[in-house]
């Protein structure tokens, strides 16, 4: 599966379009870091269980998109983009989203 922020892949051209694949995941904070969290907002520097907590949620929505592109039958999904939102105090979703399409 070739993932792409373009519209296209270079050297390739699109020969089917089968629209919008997406994928998402809700993640909560866990409070043992949040706690720990707090106490390095206090003296500063990378909050590294909230950037994992990240990570492992953009790589999970990733994967959800991609298995959806796979059942409409694509090899490619391009244009790719993430958006975030709250839906709950302590809660986000973390959603991947791009178009599904066959390249050659």
């Amino acid at each position: 599966m070739i993932l792409t922020t373009l519209e296209g892949v270079p050297g390739k051209t699109i020969v089917e379009h089968y629209g919008l694949a997406q994928g998402s995941t809700i993640r909560a904070k866990h409070i043992g870091k949040d706690i720990m969290a707090s106490l390095k907002n206090l003296v500063g520097g990378e909050l590294k269980a909230y950037t994992e907590l990240l990570q492992e949620s953009r790589q999970e929505a990733v994967e959800r998109m991609v298995q959806q592109a796979e059942e409409l039958g694509a090899n490619a999904v391009v244009n790719i983009r993430f958006a975030t939102s709250s839906v709950a105090q302590g809660a986000a979703e973390l959603f991947a989203y791009g178009t599904a399409v066959k390249v050659e």
